[in-house]
């Protein structure tokens, strides 16, 4: 993940991966600045590559997998090494690890060497609706459901609290098909140096040196170095200078949008089907995927939200397992937190663990308290706690609270 410094743009042939997708009648892009974090090669030994967004601590939780983070080169969407204490949930994420093994409880885990992290969306909020849970950011629609998980100290009280103008961090998955975003995380900021925008490119004017992204128009001219091989179809990450020039944006740095999984990387992807020739032969996110080996699958369409399992040969994920997502799937989406509790607010029955505030109960059934009692609850007691978020995204309701 990889970025680009202000008015520098970078390209990297795909060759095997670009001849599949003409294959699929696809243009994605051609191009990028690198294939990520620790991008060398994975020699004999099958590798893991997962991409998705975080869904617990402890162990960093990405499509299944508990990936050992202690180890890990954390960077951010510049590249820039980060701390692995600025992971927080829902954030989107590319990860390289050890080949995945099975632990003593029958979970999957991997050593992870690389966690690169980045949002679909930076900019200015023009729009709320909250009764539709939809906003809109930098004019691209953006959807909340019980599963987006907002900042619970820059935006408690989800999406209520977030206005017209603010500049908000959203970490998404990308539909290509109606071209919204599904925010899994976020966040709102204060002044940034940068817009940043993820999508298709569509009415590209090679004269007039502009394209369009949703409905929004971005300038590269006077930017040098633009791919010969930038297209309509491509999904691309922009950095967009904040002003607009009158109707346009300017852009300030451009690469590939898609994850880069490696030859023989085992891999593990969550997002939406962005290109579709058959339920054998479709894309994941810009990744080919060929599903022949699994078959027909139930309500596998354009834009539908999947996990996929597989082996990567050449640049073609070859599927072992596929699984579509419902909404009600999404919307029983399981949250887990391991560690030292930082802080306990025992009056309104809440504590923070991993940056994140835990809400729990003391009579009925909502909260399960294993090998103790909420009276055990204190700052630097290790605990294990699994559950669902609140109504407003962010605070965890836990289901288990478990001593360690």
């Amino acid at each position: 993940m990889h970025g680009l410094k202000n008015t520098r743009v970078e390209t990297r042939n795909h060759g095997a991966l670009s001849q599949w997708l003409r294959a699929l009648g696809l243009a994605l892009v051609l191009a990028g600045c690198g294939g990520g974090v620790d991008s060398g090669g994975t020699g004999s030994v099958p590798l893991t590559f997962a991409s998705g967004p975080i869904t617990g601590f402890g162990s960093v939780i990405v499509n299944g997998v508990r990936f050992d983070d202690s180890a890990a080169a954390v960077t951010d969407d510049d590249g820039t090494p980060r701390s692995r204490d600025t992971l927080r949930l829902g954030m989107t994420t590319e990860i390289r690890g050890s080949a995945i093994s099975t632990d003593s409880t029958g979970a999957a885990v991997s050593t992870a060497s690389s966690i690169a992290f980045g949002s679909d969306l930076l900019g200015a909020v023009d729009s709320v609706d909250v009764a539709a849970k939809r906003l809109v950011v930098l004019g691209q629609a953006v959807d909340v459901n019980a599963a987006t998980v907002f900042d619970d100290t820059s935006l408690a009280g989800g999406l209520a609290v977030v206005t017209v103008g603010d500049v908000v961090e959203v970490y998404a998955l990308f539909d290509v098909a109606s071209g919204r975003y599904t925010a899994t995380r976020i966040e709102r900021k204060a002044a940034v140096a940068a817009y940043r925008l993820r999508g298709v490119v569509s009415q590209l004017d090679a004269v007039a040196k502009a394209f369009n992204i949703g409905g929004e128009r971005i300038s590269y001219a006077g930017v040098g170095g633009v791919p010969v091989g930038l297209a309509n179809g491509n999904l691309v990450r922009l950095r967009l200078e904040p002003a607009k020039m009158g109707v346009l944006w300017r852009l300030a740095g451009l690469r590939d949008g898609a994850p880069k999984p490696r030859d023989l990387d085992a891999v593990r992807l969550e997002g939406r089907v962005s290109a579709f020739t058959s339920a054998t032969l479709f894309s994941v996110n810009g990744v080919a995927v060929d599903a022949s080996a699994i078959g027909s699958v139930t309500g596998l369409v354009l834009g539908a939200r999947v996990e996929v399992e597989g082996t990567v040969a050449g640049s073609v994920l070859v599927a072992s397992k596929l699984k579509v997502k419902s909404e009600d799937d999404v919307d029983k989406q399981e949250f887990e937190l391991r560690g030292s509790i930082t802080s306990v607010d025992a009056a309104n029955l809440r504590f923070v663990l991993r940056g994140f505030t835990v809400s729990y109960t003391l009579s009925g059934s909502a909260t399960e308290f294993r090998n103790g009692t909420a009276a055990k609850l204190a700052p630097g007691v290790n605990v294990e706690v699994r559950g669902v978020l609140s109504g407003d995204g962010a605070r965890l309701l836990a289901a288990h609270i478990t001593f360690k």
